[in-house]
């Protein structure tokens, strides 16, 4: 499994390969999986604005096409002083896809913060109110 170290560069390299010609706001991330690989992702911007796709989403969809179903944890990159949490709407995919992991969050050169996706997603809609489990 990658340390820390490891998954944060791997989120800040993941970020340089963002499309954010309208925002400029690049973010990167990296997914751990339970077996121990990383799967990165990047925001990708379009003219629209709606249709873009944040970095956490592009990483986790990744994944998910590729056959994994069990993570560890999730590091979120932005050029930010303070800490980058992911939007509500990557926060309720992590939460159903990834369940309660770490959030770490980073900046160009440090770990920001972190937080469990209970943390940051305290009364989530998911499968248990549809009857699921």
């Amino acid at each position: 499994m990658p340390d820390s170290d490891a998954l944060v560069a791997a989120a800040r390299a993941a970020r340089d390969r963002a499309i954010a010609p309208y925002s400029g706001f690049k973010v990167g991330a990296a997914l751990e999986t339970r077996s121990g690989g990383v799967i990165t992702g990047c925001n990708v911007e379009n003219a629209s604005y709606g249709l873009t796709v944040c970095a956490e989403r592009v990483a986790l969809l990744k994944a998910l096409s590729e056959g994994e179903r069990d993570f560890v944890r999730i590091v979120v990159v932005a050029d930010t002083q303070s800490p980058t949490p992911p939007c509500g709407p990557c926060r309720q995919l992590l939460w159903e896809y990834c369940g309660d992991i770490p959030v770490v969050m980073a900046n160009l050169t440090t770990v920001t913060g972190q937080h469990q996706m209970k943390e940051l997603l305290p009364l989530p809609f998911d499968g248990r109110l549809l009857g699921g489990t």
